[in-house]
């Protein structure tokens, strides 16, 4: 294929790559962004096979066989509450590879067109040093951000007194590595580079608080973009630079917009600092033997049914119950006794960007009763009932009234500003932050202690 022609199809695919970002904006049309990024991928990788460079497909299709395969199988396995960990794991290959094709390019200089061992091009030595340094720290630090969701790693902030000048130490150390590399190839300068970026990965995410992995979560996907568009400098490929461009863009974005939301400086996001300010998390607060009251799904039935509006707060105890679908019948069945029902999403609600809208979305609620925080929040004082299914460090009032609390300062759903707060939990445990709910105690609130799609099936039987 000539080089005008494969130009041509990459650019295609690079404007399926932006309309499928522009379709995974709003849940309407995500599931066309998802056509658009399959089609765009197919395109790229069809392209690629067919450029003059590529001599040899058996391993390039060894390569796609086992990858599609263990894909496919993921796919169709996984569950909607492991996704989170499932991308935190995606970021972690993707900075892996970059790490790969750096150390490919450093001992086969000639077959990248840069040089000779020893002789590379200084533009490529800082390309392919900034790559392997992202790749590394995306690697390990998506590690950490897995093991965080998948609860192998606690998801309390891990502090360690000079944590942040070690950080710092660290990061100079990676600056003078670069120079070092460029000024001599040294292949020990090259993997300085890479063992310190690993550790600079690992203590980046480490301190940061169960809270705010949601934002941790975007930021690596922002982290893995600039190490693709890296891969893409040293292959002398336009579409890698482009997409990895997308990417690193669109998750830096995304991260800034989600800082804003929960009150946090952008700039500690990068740097690993938020989240870990306070090197304990409240774990309780002064909740000792203070009693709360506790109902049935009869008693919330009987509730719902009599208000004239309710205002549904959904959080990862939902998704890790499966309760979605019978949370929609809850709701259709109150929407026809002429209940007003809506849905309150905090930007943060479960462990990742978009995860409750996802899940909702799957149960076919409609797009124009789910509401973001600043749509709905003042409604909460006007609201019958807030009912709250597997929420917990999103509706804490520690946020705003407890300067010690790890989730200090993030903005948080007033649910207990509703004259009635049905809260649906499995115990009284805290949350991924580890803080008690204030809201538990609150006069207004009835706990339902259960299984959240069995009580939401039960209250659907008692109101029919």
């Amino acid at each position: 294929m000539s080089g005008t022609i494969s130009s041509l199809l990459y650019l295609v695919s690079g404007v399926c790559f932006i309309m499928a970002l522009r379709g995974l904006s709003h849940p309407s049309t995500s599931r066309a962004g998802n056509y658009y990024g399959m089609a765009g991928m197919a395109l790229a990788i069809g392209t690629t096979l067919t450029l003059p460079v590529v001599q040899s497909y058996e391993v390039i299709i060894l390569g796609l066989l086992i990858g599609g395969a263990i894909g496919a199988v993921i796919a169709r396995k996984i569950q909607m509450t492991a996704l989170p960990q499932l991308v935190a794991a995606f970021h972690s290959l993707v900075g892996l590879a970059a790490c790969f094709v750096a150390a490919a390019a450093f001992y086969r200089p000639d077959a990248y067109g840069i040089g000779e061992i020893g002789a590379i091009k200084v533009g490529s030595l800082i390309e392919m040093a900034i790559g392997l340094a992202i790749g590394a720290i995306t690697f390990t630090g998506s590690i950490i951000a897995f093991g965080k969701l998948q609860g192998l790693v606690t998801g309390r902030p891990l502090v360690f007194s000079g944590q942040h000048p070690l950080n710092a130490l660290l990061g100079i150390a990676l600056v003078v590595l670069i120079v070092w590399l460029c000024a001599t190839q040294d292949p020990t300068a090259f993997w300085l580079i890479f063992i310190v970026a690993l550790a600079l990965g690992f203590l980046l995410i480490l301190p940061i608080g169960g809270a705010d992995m949601p934002v941790v979560v975007s930021m690596l996907n922002s982290y893995s973009g600039w190490a693709a568009a890296g891969i893409g400098f040293t292959l002398g490929n336009h579409l890698l630079i482009i997409t990895g461009a997308l990417v690193g863009s669109s998750g830096a974005i995304l991260s800034y917009i989600m800082c804003k939301g929960m009150n946090r400086s952008f700039i500690s996001v990068i740097l690993g600092g938020f989240g870990g300010e306070s090197e304990a998390a409240a774990a309780g607060g002064p909740g000792g033997d203070r009693s709360v009251k506790s109902g049935s799904a009869e008693d919330a039935a009987f509730i719902m049914e009599g208000a004239s509006s309710v205002i549904i707060v959904p959080g990862y105890g939902m998704a890790v119950a499966q309760a979605q679908h019978a949370l929609r019948e809850m709701a259709d069945t109150l929407k026809a006794k002429g209940v007003k029902v809506r849905y309150a999403i905090h930007p943060v609600a479960g462990r990742m960007p978009g995860h409750m809208n996802v899940l909702l979305a799957e149960a076919n609620v409609p797009y124009d009763e789910v509401l973001e925080l600043e749509e709905i929040n003042r409604d909460f004082s006007q609201t019958d009932v807030a009912f709250v299914i597997g929420a917990n460090d999103v509706t804490n009032p520690a946020a705003k009234t407890d300067p010690a609390s790890p989730i200090y300062g993030m903005p948080i759903l007033d649910v207990e500003n509703a004259k009635t707060v049905l809260f649906v939990k499995r115990s009284m445990a805290s949350g991924y932050a580890g803080v008690e709910n204030e809201v538990f105690f609150r006069d207004n609130t009835m706990m339902l202690f259960g299984d959240a799609k069995k009580m939401c099936e039960e209250i659907v039987q008692s109101l029919d």
